[in-house]
């Protein structure tokens, strides 16, 4: 089981891997085949509103890059999105070599989490099956709703610490974001032996009345799962999407993004040098006002195959 930090410990300079994906199709078509990956700007923005800051982690390489990267940052963030888990080379393929490493850094006693956005939820419990298909269907596109949380929700690390006002609006109020086509059921769960892994904190229904998973976290490890987007409640703009932007939807997506940031400070890894922290950053890549051609993010850091070696990293290939 990892060990506990405590304050006088924590690390006050957190960095957070952010896993790039597939390049969305509606950017391909606006920029077609110049870029390889993405990462939509909101989830950047996410960890550097709550104190962190952002490190782009590249689909598409060896085991030792990920090890290394994984040796270096201090959590890692899986976004949504709306690629497939069978690309070759792609996202579900990074996200099941970290889970394993991040599983052994744990094992050995560091503190590492992971955090999954919707895309990223259904990645956590992807990579913890085995790469076992076992999503269902889900019709819970552009569909705010409050979160119905299970008997032993506040049995939890991302819930038993919450003030009363942001659990009183996560259940009451319809501010979480949801825009998936596929969701994880507790029968889904049950299906490939994960009951007694995850943790289910809350459920859902989508437009159908299907029963979905919207919280869960690892009952050992700090792995944890959204299926809502809280980054989408403070970041992103598009109009005609039914993202609620009032003070209580953003008061409980900055609930969720401190959590996190909070959790990665309990890991002291850290870069060789000042110089290869700096190089790795997500600031040396610039960012497209993407909104401006339909797309749904409102920026996209958008990444060339080439950007991948501009941090050149040991025994990686």
């Amino acid at each position: 089981m990892s060990v506990e930090r405590t304050e006088a410990e924590s690390n006050n300079r957190p960095i957070i891997g952010i896993l790039t994906q597939e390049i969305h199709y509606k950017l391909n078509e606006k920029f077609p085949n110049q870029y390889h990956s993405y990462i939509a700007a909101s989830y950047v923005k996410f960890v550097e509103g709550a104190g962190a800051r952002p490190v782009p982690i590249w689909i598409g390489r060896n085991d030792s890059y990920y090890e290394d990267i994984l040796s270096k940052v201090n959590g890692v963030l899986w976004p949504g999105g709306s690629t497939y888990f069978f690309q070759k080379e792609g996202y579900a393929d990074a996200g099941v070599v970290i889970y394993r490493i991040a599983k052994e850094i744990n094992a050995r006693g560091e503190y590492f989490p992971i955090f999954g956005i919707c895309l990223g939820f259904e990645l956590l419990t992807y990579a913890a099956a085995n790469r076992v298909e076992h999503r269902s269907n889900c019709s819970s596109k552009n569909q705010p709703l409050p979160l119905e949380f299970t008997d032993d929700f506040r049995e939890s690390n991302l819930f038993k610490n919450a003030p009363p006002d942001v659990l009183g609006i996560l259940a009451e109020e319809y501010v979480t974001a949801n825009y998936h086509r596929y969701c994880v059921t507790r029968k889904d769960l049950h299906r490939v032996n994960l009951t007694d892994e995850f943790h289910v904190l809350s459920l859902n229904r989508d437009r159908e009345g299907l029963e979905f998973i919207s919280t869960l976290e690892h009952r050992q490890f700090p792995f944890y799962g959204l299926q809502f987007h809280p980054e989408k409640n403070l970041y992103e703009w598009v109009t005609g999407k039914n993202i609620p932007h009032g003070t209580s939807a953003t008061v409980a997506s900055q609930y969720f993004a401190n959590f996190f940031v909070n959790e990665t400070r309990k890991n002291s890894h850290e870069f060789r040098t000042k110089e290869e922290e700096e190089r790795s950053l997500i600031y040396n890549y610039p960012v497209t006002y993407t909104a401006l051609w339909n797309s749904s993010f409102q920026q996209c850091y958008m990444f060339k195959k080439s950007d991948r070696n501009s941090l050149l990293i040991e025994n990686d290939v």
